[in-house]
């Protein structure tokens, strides 16, 4: 079978099917991939809030200690003798007792509250800086300490550190360090710790290998554990709430806790891949259903389209060529298809057989029909001709002109045996003429010295095929039409082969000097109208045009016109293999 190749439409059967299975299968993909992020979201919300709960819970244990503090701090303002006696010393030795007043008192409340490191005391006055620790000191790391409070008590000598949040973080010596001070008249003290001492319980929330905990400041830096933000370019937001996922390599669910005395935030980093292994099954068939529905839809059109759209293509294939004429058509009926498809092929080649079984009938009972036609039209003929014979018999022999007589009998004998065999559809053109120049004798008889004729045509030709009576037709119009006792009328006939679009035509010319067609009837003749009447005028012209439409349909050409000066023209086209082919068929039917 060949295949034709036709451009889709929207609105044929496979496109439509293919838009149903994605509007079937997308939004069960879309769905499938948002319950997957839902799932995936909801777990990491459950970490959120599961480390969200401990950081608070740890967060809130500093914030009361350091709460404690900032109380013993306060009471300090309001009610210590060491701090009043250090304001009024008169001289060095009052200030110096007031100093080791205060020391003691520095120590011996330290061990109180091991929520931090060490108190400070520092009179700008006397330029002296008093530590109090509670483990060994470092000197570098007193010093330095020491040396930085001091600047920031000179870079803002008017602080009070009356603050909710009054614990600041600072970066001394790349180690960072919370510290909150007061000030007393002439006198500042306060506390600090450092960081990593706040970070130590947290080793105890667990983040996984690849995750941490640590304490950043309010712009984001991390105090503690900073390798881990370094290395992952993870961003630390103390002003989001909730959860939120950073990093470049690995993403990290992120969740802070800020705290309530000082500028620093607790973070819980923990990783999304440790978050979501415990869930490695549904993982992989999330990740696994839009790849697999990529293979899955195509794998399926292509069943879709073996299954249904093949066998209905053959089917339209089927239709397209019988559409085209060709009755032959069947569909193969392979095994290859479903049995509902099957069912639809073996009906379409019996109602095939039985269309074109009812066709070749009515074609021949058509073409039956048509050849009574044209022996009926071909018979329409002869009464009008045999009329005017006897006539001219007639008035000869009032002439006693027997050699005429027996001339013009002779000459109606060879007339009439040609139009007994009339009731063939085709004759050879030579036949024709034959027929014709008798009975342009008889006319000459008829109408001595008025009548002239002459034939052209090559020998080649002379064995063509032809309706019989078509040349002889016209011939008659002539003689009726044209020939009178006052003037006489020359008639030509011609025919040759001729090429007429692309194939081999019979062209048949037949003119006259006579006066021509009538205006009216030549308007009539080439608008193709019928001229015949009640009387029987103009039949036989008619008889020639229908004649040629039953044999050729639109592929002969008859055209009429007027000579130049005076005349009448007829010109008639006729295919040749045509021809042949419509001679085969007639005598096949006739069989």
């Amino acid at each position: 079978m060949h295949r034709i190749t036709r451009r889709l439409s929207f609105n044929s059967l496979q496109v439509k099917l293919f838009v149903g299975v994605f509007i079937l299968v997308l939004p069960l993909i879309v769905v499938l991939i948002l319950g997957s992020q839902y799932a995936v979201d909801v777990v990491r919300k459950q970490v959120s809030d599961s480390y969200g709960n401990s950081l608070a819970l740890y967060m809130n244990q500093v914030d009361a200690e350091l709460d404690n503090v900032d109380m013993y701090l306060n009471g300090l303002v309001s009610n210590s003798k060491e701090l009043v006696a250090i304001n009024q010393a008169a001289n060095m030795e009052d200030y110096s007792w007031a100093k080791i007043s205060i020391f003691n008192r520095f120590s011996e409340d330290l061990v109180i509250y091991p929520s931090i490191a060490g108190f400070f005391a520092y009179t700008p006055n006397q330029s002296d800086f008093l530590s109090v620790q509670s483990s060994q000191p470092n000197y570098n790391e007193t010093e330095g300490i020491n040396q930085y409070i001091t600047q920031m008590i000179k870079s803002s000598p008017d602080l009070k550190g009356f603050k909710s949040n009054n614990w600041e973080a600072h970066d001394i010596n790349g180690q960072y360090y919370v510290i909150h001070i007061l000030k007393a008249k002439n006198v500042y003290f306060g506390a600090w710790q450092k960081v990593d001492a706040l970070a130590v319980p947290l080793n105890f929330i667990r983040s996984g290998s690849q995750g941490g905990s640590l304490f950043a400041t309010s712009d984001g830096v991390a105090m503690t554990n900073s390798d881990l933000v370094e290395d992952s370019t993870i961003r630390l937001d103390p002003s989001r709430g909730g959860y939120y996922l950073s990093g470049r390599k690995t993403k990290f669910l992120v969740v802070g806790e800020p705290s309530r005395k000082g500028n620093f935030s607790l973070f819980a980093l923990v990783s999304d891949e440790q978050i979501l292994g415990n869930l490695p099954y549904f993982r992989w068939f999330a990740s696994l259903v839009p790849l697999a529905s990529i293979l899955i839809i195509p794998l399926g059109l292509f069943f879709l389209r073996k299954l249904v759209l093949i066998p209905i293509n053959r089917l339209l294939v089927a239709m397209k060529r019988i559409r085209e004429g060709n009755l032959d058509m069947r569909i193969d009926t392979i095994s290859s298809v479903s049995d509902e498809f099957m069912i639809v092929f073996q009906t379409f080649n019996s109602m095939m057989r039985q269309i074109q079984e009812l066709t070749v009938n009515v074609y021949e009972e058509k073409l039956s029909k048509q050849q009574e036609e044209l022996q009926r039209l071909q018979l329409q003929i002869n009464p009008h001709f045999f009329l005017n014979s006897l006539n001219i018999i007639y008035h000869l022999a009032k002439l006693k002109d027997f050699a005429l007589i027996k001339e013009l009998s002779q000459c109606l004998i060879h007339y009439f045996r040609y139009m007994f065999r009339s009731n063939m559809t085709f004759v050879q053109l030579k036949d024709e003429l034959k027929h014709t120049t008798n009975y342009l004798r008889i006319q000459e008889l008829r109408f001595p010295g008025q009548l002239h004729y002459e034939c052209k045509i090559p020998e080649y030709v002379k064995s063509e095929m032809i309706p019989p009576l078509f040349i002889q037709t016209f011939a008659e119009n002539t003689v009726k039409h044209a020939v009178t006792l006052d003037h006489p009328v020359s008639l030509f006939i011609q025919a040759d082969i001729v090429e007429y679009l692309s194939k081999p035509y019979l062209k048949i010319q037949i003119e006259d000097t006579g006066k021509g067609f009538d205006k009216t009837v030549l308007t009539e003749l080439q608008a193709n109208k019928s001229l015949a009447n009640e009387q029987g005028e103009h039949i036989g012209i008619w008889n020639v045009q229908r004649r040629l439409s039953l044999l050729f349909g639109d592929a002969a050409v008859i055209e009429f016109a007027n000579r130049d000066p005076h005349g009448a023209a007829v010109m008639m086209l006729l295919p040749m293999q045509q021809v042949e082919k419509d001679l085969e068929r007639v005598e096949e039917a006739n069989v």
